[in-house]
């Protein structure tokens, strides 16, 4: 039995699955990004539970954009016990058009939120926010779970219903991907290194955008090279008015 191979040609197959199908979009997530950086507009980071661990994966990265903000808020970001209260958390009611309203997201701005069910109330009632806002939504679900998912919103609206652009991860139903003999469940979730490699597949094309049209673009280099900490703090003066994660240090 290789299960290891078995998974690993299951996240090998769905990226090329994805790149076969996802391109137009992330080239035109690419483009929502350099048109919103050249613009000195922000860009944010949002999901819940492990979904979030994207938002947290983009943000202050080696080889990353440094102007991508993470969106955080109590409970959910795997930070209470129980861990089941996560989930419930998730499903309150207009907790995601509060935790929006407390951030600095202004129109021309754009947010990346990750869900892969994209049914729960939090995650909807954030996006939403989030355009009445005036700044656009760029999703990233499973259309094999999200279609086949009644939404839990009041609204009977999903995540990818109410965002400006669509990516899909191409997981299958419920995430996990392998089948084990004398194991009812399947194991092996792909929703997060499909995830993070789609979208800095799509932060890497609007880098070379920002670059293309003549402006540096907001990259991180890591700390740990030489030269690493001077590069990083002149980025983070650079775009210190679209960096929200330093507090009063910039």
């Amino acid at each position: 039995m290789d299960l290891i191979n078995t998974y690993l040609d299951n996240v090998i197959d769905i990226l090329q699955k994805a790149r076969d199908t996802q391109w137009d979009i992330l080239n035109k997530g690419a483009g929502m990004l350099c048109d919103a950086t050249l613009a000195g507009n922000n860009i944010f980071a949002f999901g819940c539970s492990h979904a979030g661990l994207l938002a947290l994966e983009l943000y202050y990265r080696t080889g990353g954009m440094g102007t991508i903000n993470p969106v955080r808020a109590p409970g959910l970001n795997l930070d209470v016990d129980p861990a089941t209260l996560t989930s419930q958390i998730e499903r309150l009611d207009k907790y995601g058009a509060y935790i929006a309203d407390a951030q600095p997201i202004r129109s021309g701005d754009v947010a990346i939120v990750h869900s892969v069910s994209g049914r729960n109330n939090v995650t909807v009632d954030f996006a939403m926010r989030v355009r009445e806002k005036g700044a656009k939504v760029i999703a990233l679900t499973n259309m094999n779970t999200t279609a086949a998912q009644p939404s839990r919103h009041p609204t009977g609206k999903s995540l990818y219903q109410v965002a400006d652009l669509v990516i899909d991860n191409g997981g299958c139903m419920g995430d996990s991907s392998v089948e084990v003999p004398g194991v009812p469940e399947k194991v092996g979730p792909t929703s997060t290194a499909v995830g993070a490699a789609l979208l800095y597949a799509m932060v890497t094309q609007a880098v070379g955008m920002i670059a293309a049209a003549g402006a540096v673009p907001p990259v991180f280099i890591s700390a740990n090279v030489e030269g690493g900490d001077a590069h990083n703090a002149e980025m983070l003066k650079r775009y210190k008015d679209n960096i929200f994660y330093m507090g009063f240090q910039i």
